[in-house]
């Protein structure tokens, strides 16, 4: 039987943390190919720490002499994004850090699994599994827990950007642990909050004055109670931050990128790969769909698994877990995903129009419970397949 009465905990991370700053590069080099060419190939990998950042990975265009130019671009890349994030330290600075470009041209050996001919479809770039997952306990049918991790974040990231708190530098962590009754979140049991402070003077309690304001106003009404536990800057300082303090690599906040530990994870990260990776796309794919039946009120909490062999085209298995709270079986819902949407690599970065320069936005605070862009961005948080559902079914 289902728990109705638990806590569960959550953590979020800025776009300063080590790995996020890693993230953002790998997808900033991947916006810059897909600009350049829609069907681009990138799995580009950042590492950084005190005054270095290296990028490695593979690289393919169809014009081998435009892959030379961009390969000339990368330090420039890599630069915007450190001076965006906004790290000007000592050890660790937009001009001055070093950076070493070690991306290389895809290998032959995957490409020729993965590409379309005369007798094949395209194939899945890997092989893997891969989850989506839905709740109607908040708006953007996401856990809270995840949710309210990120917009905290976001929130302090707005205020320190635009210089109404200056004192805050742009690493931090953000970590919530929510009261369930019922099966739904009613308010925050404890928080935790650590954020870079560039004045070495300030206190814990300092820090709390600065960010109380912007937490209480970006939590639910009511959720912040007089029994509400604080951690704010629980160590004491947090001058030193970014990869100045800890050495970050692409891939490696996977949990924060997606569900905050409510749903499983297949493994696969996803920053700095193209949609052909089915590690990203997929993932985005089986959010969409998880997302919908959700939206269509067939159930109060989806879970979607997508797998695929690499070179293969359709999905080797679909399967679906309303969790007890479906008014339509899993079954039901199974058949209907495969008829509502066609699921190869191919067809859901058509479906999705992913083949865009759309990823670098992702970097940070949640690949998903975002708000569908104009422009194509978050494509997968759209719920223009309810209909369709319905009607499959």
């Amino acid at each position: 039987m289902t728990r109705k009465h638990y806590i569960f905990t959550s953590e979020s991370v800025s776009e300063g943390h080590p790995d996020k700053v890693c993230d953002r590069i790998s997808d900033a080099v991947l916006d810059a190919f897909l600009a350049e060419e829609p069907e681009a190939r990138v799995a580009a990998e950042t590492f950084a720490t005190t005054n270095r950042v290296v990028i490695g990975g593979e690289v393919g265009l169809s014009d081998q002499d435009k892959l030379h130019d961009y390969m000339g671009k990368i330090d420039e890349i890599a630069r915007a994004c450190i001076k965006d994030i906004g790290y000007e330290q000592d050890k660790f600075h937009h001009e001055t850090v070093e950076i070493t470009n070690l991306l290389h041209e895809q290998s032959a050996h995957i490409a020729q699994g993965v590409d379309s001919a005369e007798n094949k479809d395209e194939g899945a770039g890997d092989q893997g599994i891969m989850f989506g997952f839905a709740t109607n306990e908040t708006d953007a049918l996401m856990p809270a827990p995840i949710q309210f991790s990120h917009a905290i974040l976001r929130r302090l990231a707005e205020v320190r950007k635009n210089g109404t708190e200056p004192a805050l530098g742009p690493d931090a962590k953000s970590q919530l642990s929510i009261n369930y009754e019922n099966g739904k979140p009613v308010g925050v049991n404890s928080l935790v909050l650590s954020t870079q402070h560039l004045d070495e003077s300030l206190t814990s309690d300092d820090i709390r004055q600065i960010v109380e304001p912007y937490i209480r106003e970006t939590l639910p009404e009511g959720w912040l109670t007089a029994e509400t536990i604080w951690h704010v800057n629980p160590t004491g300082k947090f001058v030193i931050g970014g990869p100045d303090g800890d050495a970050g690599l692409t891939g490696r906040k996977i949990i924060v990128d997606t569900y905050g530990g409510a749903a499983p994870h297949g493994g696969g990260a996803f920053s700095g790969k193209d949609p052909t990776k089915v590690d990203r796309s997929a993932a985005y794919a089986a959010r969409y769909l998880a997302k919908n039946v959700v939206a269509a009120g067939m159930a109060d909490k989806c879970t979607i698994q997508l797998s695929y062999a690499i070179g293969v085209s359709q999905p080797l298995s679909i399967y679906a877990d309303t969790h007890g709270t479906g008014d339509v079986a899993p079954e039901a819902i199974e058949k209907a995903i495969g008829q509502v949407m066609d699921l190869s690599p191919r067809g859901i970065r058509s479906h999705l129009g992913l083949n865009k320069p759309i990823y670098q936005r992702t970097a940070a605070y949640g690949h998903f419970g975002r708000e569908p862009d104009a422009d194509g961005g978050f494509s997968w948080e759209r719920t223009d397949l309810v209909e369709a559902l319905k009607k499959a079914v």
